[in-house]
């Protein structure tokens, strides 16, 4: 494992949309969800071993930066600034592009990889991961590491305030297949304020659960085996849990058994799910909708139930509690104001009790291993660290059959959590292992 590496930054440039944007398309309204989204960056790096690169990697730079500048002729509010009133002024002052040399192998990051090595690979330092809505935004940036072996590794980071995980893969993808000069390139839809007309959310601003506390990131990987079993564990007469449903329940059991060795324990146990409210809209938005479509899904534990939530109780909590995302659910959402005052209600309950949160996001089921720039599928993704207190990624391995978990959990909550003899029994911090 590399545990400290110096990346020198080569150059820094602006990369512009290689057409302008028109006049009557120079300004997008967010919609409501985007107003009530994280002010944070999403993280992708991608990794292509020198074995798939045909072409000195200076030049394929220079095939990306003209794919992403055409790229941002239809993806054109990536290349614009946020203003303070939660609309993008779409004026083509570009996304930012580093490109970089990394003084090792890459080999040596994909087979053992440690959070802080993967941070360096990605456009800004950890701590500007946030992003203060009083200053002028960057909506994308873009770094191009060339590692000593000629492996490449693409680390981007995308404004959570105008895409969410969906929108991310979206765009990666639609780029890849630029550079790639396919005949399908992925157009965007941006009508998410027609859905979703913004709000004054003044009445309620979520607490979203961004800290300045150490987080700890770690990677457990839970292999095609240890899945079976704990979807087996956790099913139940009437149907098998799916494999995010097994590896969730199972992470939020061992959270809870942390929060119970507490001086002052929880009185209540949520697990918090990230639901995509494409398909779950009438008629169904498509996938290339772009802007944050997405809720939470809550599902609650009372602590006294803790020791008696075997891991189908705790599956069926969470699928009850997505089920709930549903039609009726989305009107009181295009309401607003009403969602609004059912969340400040709800923050009002959960501040009388002490709650343990887990929070969860699935990437499982984007096309995260498709993303060919021309040179082939990447060997390995990850979407490492958020300034979040337990917040878990779960990301499928390359061959869809296993499930990479990337916790975060403060200091001290790691420390317990990496030597859960239960937790390793099922899943592994180091590939092969």
């Amino acid at each position: 494992m590399v545990k400290k590496i110096d990346v020198q930054i080569v150059s820094k440039e602006m990369i512009k949309p290689s057409i302008p944007t028109p006049n009557h398309l120079r300004n997008l309204k967010l919609s409501f969800l985007d107003q009530l989204a994280p002010p944070i960056y999403i993280p992708i790096v991608l990794f292509y071993p020198s074995e798939q690169q045909n072409v000195d990697p200076f030049e394929t730079s220079l095939l990306l930066k003209m794919s992403l500048s055409k790229t941002l002729t239809q993806f054109y509010p990536l290349a614009g600034t946020m203003k303070e009133d939660f609309t993008f002024e779409c004026n083509d002052e570009g996304v930012e592009y580093f490109e970089t040399k990394v003084p090792c192998k890459l080999t040596d990051i994909t087979e053992n990889p440690d959070v802080n090595v993967l941070n360096q690979f990605l456009p800004f330092e950890p701590q500007e991961n946030c992003i203060e809505t009083s200053k002028k935004q960057v909506p994308l940036a873009v770094q191009y590491n060339i590692f000593e072996c000629g492996g490449i590794a693409i680390g981007i980071r995308l404004s959570h305030l105008i895409a969410d995980g969906t929108s991310v893969i979206t765009f990666v993808n639609a780029w890849a297949a630029m550079s790639r000069q396919s005949a399908q390139v992925i157009t965007p839809i941006f009508e998410a304020a027609t859905h979703f007309p913004p709000r004054d959310i003044s009445i309620f601003r979520p607490n979203i659960g961004i800290t300045k506390d150490k987080i700890v990131t770690k990677r457990f990987v839970f292999d095609k085996s240890s899945i079976a079993i704990l979807r087996e564990k956790a099913s139940q007469v009437e149907s098998t849990p799916t494999r995010v449903e097994a590896v969730s329940s199972f992470i939020w059991s061992r959270q809870m058994a942390i929060s119970k060795t507490k001086t002052e324990s929880a009185k209540l146990y949520a697990a918090v799910h990230a639901v995509n409210l494409r398909e779950r809209m009438e008629p169904a938005l498509p996938k290339n909708s772009f802007g944050n479509f997405w809720r939470m899904a809550i599902a609650i534990i009372p602590a006294e139930m803790e020791q008696d939530s075997s891991n189908h109780l705790l599956v069926s909590q969470m699928r009850n509690s997505i089920r709930k995302i549903d039609i009726n659910y989305v009107k009181m959402l295009q309401d607003g104001d009403m969602y609004l005052k059912s969340m400040k209600m709800a923050s009002e309950q959960f501040s009388k009790s002490e709650v343990e949160f887990c929070n969860f996001t699935s990437w499982c089921r984007f096309p995260v291993y498709e993303v060919d720039f021309g040179w082939g599928k990447p060997s390995w993704a990850c979407s490492p660290s958020r300034p979040y207190k337990n917040l878990v990624i779960l990301m499928s391995n390359k061959e869809g059959d296993g499930i990479e978990a990337w916790v975060n959990l403060l200091e001290e909550d790691m420390a317990v959590f990496e030597r859960d003899p239960e937790l390793l029994s099922f899943a592994s911090s180091q590939i092969g292992n």
